[in-house]
């Protein structure tokens, strides 16, 4: 099975860090505004916040696995909660690859898998580099095109 790239811990650091703030901002303004809260509360809850991202992202990171299987595409993730998914090939509507401003500016894309369903049809594969993002959206292209000719319904 197949690991994402090593910096999106990075960007998941970098997204948590981003939150954290803003819950941060949203904490002093309730201080500075409605209910008075201890400055050590403020900064420790960031803190904490941060270094709770910082691990989560680190485990996460270790878990995270794909696949391409020879009927479907495989992924395991989740820290908490594990999610083994498989995507049969015949279910690929479209494939994706998406590179966000902070994805870019650390060298990494996302490969989105659209499926057939209407609820949770789509799976995102982050944290590759940009030319293995490319390279597995057009097998996933191909993989589908293959499966939709053998499908019998």
């Amino acid at each position: 099975m197949e690991s994402l790239h090593p910096r999106v811990r990075l960007l998941w650091v970098l997204s948590t860090v981003i939150q954290a703030s803003v819950l941060g901002v949203i904490a002093y303004l309730v201080d500075r505004f409605a209910i008075s809260l201890p400055q050590t509360v403020i900064v420790g809850g960031w803190v904490v916040l941060v270094l709770l991202g910082v691990a989560h992202a680190v485990a996460a990171h270790r878990i995270w696995r794909f696949d391409l299987q020879d009927d479907a595409l495989f992924l395991l993730r989740g820290v908490v909660t594990r999610t083994d998914t498989s995507v049969p090939y015949v279910r690929v509507q479209h494939v994706d690859t998406t590179r966000g401003p902070v994805e870019r500016a650390i060298g990494l894309a996302s490969v989105v898998v659209y499926t057939a369903g209407t609820r949770g049809a789509d799976i995102t594969i982050p944290g590759l580099r940009p030319e293995r993002a490319t390279e597995l959206r057009e097998q996933l292209r191909d993989l589908a095109n293959e499966s939709e000719a053998t499908d019998a319904v």
